[in-house]
């Protein structure tokens, strides 16, 4: 008789802390087409751009917290970039160059916004 392996992928520290993440960003699944999902013994799968023909186009597994977290900022920026530069001179401009062009205030926000995420989700930048 074989015997399967209950193998886990990520430590019960690491999943708590994922998940802590994965609260954290919770605006952000309300915002655009993702969705972070807790699978278990393997970690936690972040799934992206949704369609009804061919289901999800990406799926990304991570069992490191920090990992997690800086995958969900740089999506979390990117989108309020990508809104702030619409029917704008900055459409079509990278996500860097939105960021310059932006006012200092406005750079200033996005920052503390980071900060905000790692508090809630128990990250230290």
């Amino acid at each position: 008789v074989l015997q399967q392996m209950k193998e886990s992928f990520i430590t019960e520290e690491e999943h708590k802390k994922c998940q802590k993440v994965a609260d954290a960003f919770a605006e952000l699944y309300e915002i655009e087409n993702i969705v972070v999902l807790d699978v278990g013994r393997y970690g936690f799968v972040k799934l992206q751009y949704y369609s009804k023909e061919r289901g999800f186009e990406n799926d990304f597994t991570f069992t490191n917290s920090r990992n997690l977290f800086d995958d969900l900022w740089q999506e979390w920026r990117d989108t309020k970039l990508i809104q702030r530069a619409m029917d704008t001179p900055m459409q079509g401009m990278d996500y860097d160059e939105i960021f310059n062009f932006l006012s200092e205030q406005e750079q200033k926000e996005l920052s503390d916004r980071k900060k905000d995420f790692a508090a809630a989700a128990g990250i230290e930048l």
